[in-house]
This record gives structure tokens, C-alpha cells and sequence, in this order.
């Protein structure tokens, strides 16, 4: 990992932010993103959204990433070669440019597309997705305690706050024919998602629970959405991120570091 201050051009005007330069897949993807301390940094949970969605082997046209940050889901959905295409929606502007840059940098800018777009306000995206991937926030205004964080920490849960409805309801108004909505989100807020999703006339068809460990609860939920009759919810095996002799698990490291 190299840590570098990029100015990068956002419409008319310049910035300056300290930018980490990191890889995914053993050195696989490359990804830029904000430093430590400075920014929300894509996560394992991004890899693990991927690699659900991935399930199956079926290849989508059109992929659209909502709420896509610099991208770490989407760059994996090409890594995985299950995507042709794919849209990255994202409302941040620093956020969206370094999307950009990694889709450069990777090679994959004829395939791809960085829209700037807020998903509580602008509705303005393109339809007929085969498939939709979303990493929304995971901390609500309706569900924040009303305990304030320490400083150190108050701006990685101010860029991990905001609504899921609009992740919600976006991803059912692009979705195609047939497509799937693919979410990422905390095990204990199951439920406001798929109540979500239920009014928006989306059914949970596929769920997998993720536990750090597998004494303890699960940490974060993957559910598929479809637009389908209620019924035919099929829970897979749980995810197990870290073994008894305190390592990754097999099935995590063969996501992480595939052969």
C-alpha cells in the first residue's frame, strides 16, 4: 500500500485528499481510495456482496452498482466475469472521481460508467438491470442511538450513515424483467430491509448470514430481491470469516486470494 495527495479535478474546480493506493485479489484489482483516517474505505463486506451475487455463475449485461463508493464491488463483479457491463452510481463527487480513476486503472473504462447521483433526490437511471448490487449505509438516522462517537471514528459512520429506502426503492425501479437486487446489511436490521423491499415490490428469494466467528451472532446479512410471488426463501449455509486457530477461514481466503 502507497499513500499519496492526489488533485483531482471535480467539474470546474480542484481538490486535494490523501489517497491510498491498494489492491484487491492479491494484487489482482488495483484501488484507489481515501487513506486511513481520512475517508470510508471499501471493506471485506464489498467482496462478499460480490461473490454472493456472483452465485451461480450467471453473466449480467448490465450491472448497476448504487451507492458505489470508489467502487469495490462493481471492480469485483468484473474480476469475477460476471458482469459485461456495469453503471456505478455514486453521490459523493471525491468518491465518484476515484471510482473513475479505478476503472482506469484497471482497464475496464470501455465497459463501464461513473454517474454522480443521489439516490434520496435524483431518480434519473437507467433501467433494464439484470442485476443491482448495493452496499447502502448501515447506520439510519431512525436507528443511531443518540450516541455520538468518539472524533477518531465520527467520520467513517458519518460516510457509513443515511437512509436505505432510496437503495430500496432505486434498485426496484431499475431492476429488468427478471433481474436481482443484491444487498449487503447488518443481521440485526434484516428486517427493515426486507420490509423494504416488500413494499417495493421486491421478494427475499436467497439469504446467507455472515458470523466473524461461529460462536458468535451473525455480523451482516446478503439477501437477493427479486420481483416474484412471496415464498421459495432459500437460507444458505452460513459464511464463517474466521476459524478456531484464529485465521480466515478457507472459503474467505479463497475469496480474497484466489488461486
Amino acid at each position: 500500500m502507497t499513500q499519496l495527495t492526489q488533485r483531482l479535478r471535480m467539474g470546474r474546480t480542484v481538490t486535494e485528499r490523501r489517497v491510498s493506493k491498494d489492491a484487491l485479489f492479491g494484487g489482482r484489482v488495483t484501488l484507489f481510495q481515501p487513506a486511513h483516517g481520512t475517508g470510508y474505505r471499501a471493506n471485506v463486506d464489498a467482496i462478499l456482496l460480490a461473490a454472493f451475487a456472483a452465485h451461480g455463475g450467471r453473466r449480467a449485461r448490465l450491472a448497476i452498482d448504487l451507492g458505489a463508493g470508489v467502487g469495490a464491488v462493481g471492480l469485483t463483479l468484473f474480476y469475477l466475469q460476471v458482469a459485461e457491463r456495469v453503471q456505478f452510481v455514486e453521490k459523493d463527487e471525491f468518491l465518484a472521481e476515484l471510482c473513475r480513476r479505478n476503472v482506469q486503472a484497471n482497464q475496464w473504462d470501455a465497459r463501464a460508467v461513473v454517474r454522480v447521483l443521489d439516490l434520496s433526490h435524483d431518480g434519473d437511471i437507467a433501467g433494464g438491470a439484470a442485476l443491482v448490487v448495493a452496499n447502502p449505509p448501515y447506520v439510519s438516522p431512525e436507528r443511531d442511538g443518540r450516541i455520538r462517537p468518539p472524533e477518531s471514528v465520527a467520520g467513517r459512520l458519518a460516510a457509513r450513515g443515511g437512509r436505505l429506502a432510496p437503495f430500496v426503492h432505486a434498485a426496484a425501479a431499475v431492476l429488468g424483467r427478471r433481474g436481482r437486487a443484491c444487498f449487503v446489511y447488518p443481521a440485526h436490521a434484516l428486517l427493515e430491509l426486507t420490509t423494504l423491499a416488500r413494499q417495493s415490490g421486491l421478494e427475499p428469494k436467497r439469504l446467507r448470514f455472515v458470523h466473524g466467528r461461529a460462536e458468535r451472532p451473525a455480523r451482516i446479512a446478503l439477501v437477493e430481491l427479486v420481483s416474484a410471488k412471496p415464498g421459495g426463501l432459500v437460507v444458505a449455509p452460513p459464511l464463517i470469516e474466521v476459524g478456531n486457530d484464529g485465521k480466515p477461514t478457507a472459503e474467505l481466503a479463497a475469496l480474497l486470494r484466489p488461486p
